[in-house]
């Protein structure tokens, strides 16, 4: 009776998870999900959540979509897993080809599949350090690219990542990333480049710049085309290689199926994962064919990278963005979206900006009086609408943005639901609303 008291319990699971998880792996909401469908989860009690989270935009193509189901359950019948560094498998094949079409359109593209975003990023930088034989890699403030030792040297946030984890790989440097909000001027960035290159490092010494076409930890800050075409300018005519992270902004989160498609540019390597797989683990490098067969036989892979399992479950996402026009859905509800949440701001002073490109939207919250970012007020208005039964994650390097990240498969109802949940809290949490 007491075993399954404790799985029908937040408080008592949680009360577990404080005893036998560290305490470095935080969790933003006092809930412990049992079932989830589309853009629903329900938690152990039977509590309904819209979940405009996603798994930190992993499921785009939303939780348990039947058709990832189906394709896990049928290859879970074949293969499960045999490590293609031992065997290849088709789907590993076959997603490698869509992939490099989709990213190389014509060109000689190849991929190479991996486990988390990390890995991804610390491969990419692997592949372009062979490539060019040069060590120096570029990269911005704000910038996320995952918790190993070499991704948090890359992301441009102290806290919580840096910590006392140092000392830090070398040869990185850092670029402060256009803001216009807080001053930051594209014209500012490239002159810091330029710099750089004249009292940091040697341009014939860089080996890549790795860019989040829209920042996602950082703020969800989009790069402008502008600035893009000017990067990979520079890159180009110095040899150095473009490496778009597109794990975030990926998998038609921004209206294409990925961002850089909107900016006039062909990066020369892209890292992938998060909605690559509908919820199963699965990441990717996607590049030049030249640049991707620099490496040495076994210079690249891992034991669970490409797991045939995430592979199918990968295809049949990929499929889905073609049988229900996610991509025109996402450019829809990204532009619903950003409209509510501009009258939202026109009612509520805290709301300093809204901004985003297609269903990857973000409110930046500031003290209406001092207009400095106002984390804490932040934080009350995810706990509120916690509370009213809808999810939702901060982000920024102050930890004063608030994003959305709902599923493409979300409906105008739950999305009209959210944003009157999320009116409500910030009603509450400015005190609207008693």
């Amino acid at each position: 009776m007491a075993e399954q008291q404790a799985y029908s319990d937040n408080s008592l699971l949680l009360d577990a998870r404080e005893q036998n998880v560290p305490r470095g792996v935080v969790t933003a909401h006092p809930l412990v999900i049992e079932r989830a469908r589309g853009s629903e989860v329900w938690d152990v009690e039977g509590n309904r959540y819209l979940d405009f989270v996603g798994g930190i935009g992993v499921l785009n193509v939303g939780h348990n979509h039947p058709a990832v189901v189906n394709a896990v359950t049928r290859q879970l019948g074949l293969v499960s897993h045999a490590c293609f560094q031992v065997v290849a498998y088709p789907g590993y094949i076959e997603l490698a080809q869509r992939l490099n079409k989709l990213v190389g359109g014509d060109e000689a593209y190849k991929s190479v599949f991996f486990t988390s975003g990390a890995e991804a990023v610390e491969n990419a930088v692997k592949i372009a350090r062979s490539h060019t034989q040069r060590s120096g890699i570029i990269a911005f403030d704000g910038a996320f690219h995952g918790r190993t030792l070499l991704g948090i040297t890359l992301t441009g946030m102290s806290a919580p990542y840096k910590q006392n984890f140092g000392p830090f790989p070398g040869d990185i440097y850092r670029l402060p990333f256009p803001n216009p909000l807080h001053g930051i001027t594209e014209a500012d960035c490239l002159k810091a480049l330029d710099q750089l290159f004249a009292v940091q490092i040697l341009p014939e010494r860089v080996a890549a710049i790795i860019i989040e076409p829209v920042q996602g930890d950082g703020g969800f800050l989009p790069a402008g085309p502008a600035f893009m075409q000017a990067l990979r300018r520079i890159t180009s005519q110095h040899g150095i290689l473009l490496i778009c992270d597109e794990i975030q902004s990926g998998f038609g989160r921004t209206g294409t199926m990925f961002a850089f498609q909107q900016l006039g540019i062909k990066p020369d390597l892209v890292t992938l994962a998060k909605s690559l797989g509908g919820g199963l683990p699965i990441s990717g490098v996607v590049g030049r064919a030249e640049i991707m067969d620099a490496p040495m036989p076994g210079g690249l892979g891992g034991t669970y990278g490409g797991n045939a399992l995430a592979c199918a479950a990968a295809l049949a996402v990929l499929d889905l963005f073609e049988q229900e026009n996610l991509l025109q859905r996402s450019c829809q509800l990204g532009e619903q979206l950003n409209a509510r949440l501009r009258q939202l701001a026109d009612k509520y002073a805290c709301i300093g900006d809204v901004r985003g490109v297609g269903f990857m939207q973000a409110v930046e919250i500031l003290d209406f009086e001092t207009g400095r970012p106002d984390a804490a007020l932040t934080q009350r208005i995810l706990d509120s609408a916690c509370q009213e039964g809808l999810l939702l994650i901060k982000c920024g390097l102050h930890r004063n943005t608030i994003r959305f990240l709902a599923p493409l498969v979300t409906t105008d109802s739950q999305l009209e639901e959210a944003l009157h949940i999320f009116d409500i809290a910030l009603a509450r949490a400015t005190g609207r609303l008693g």
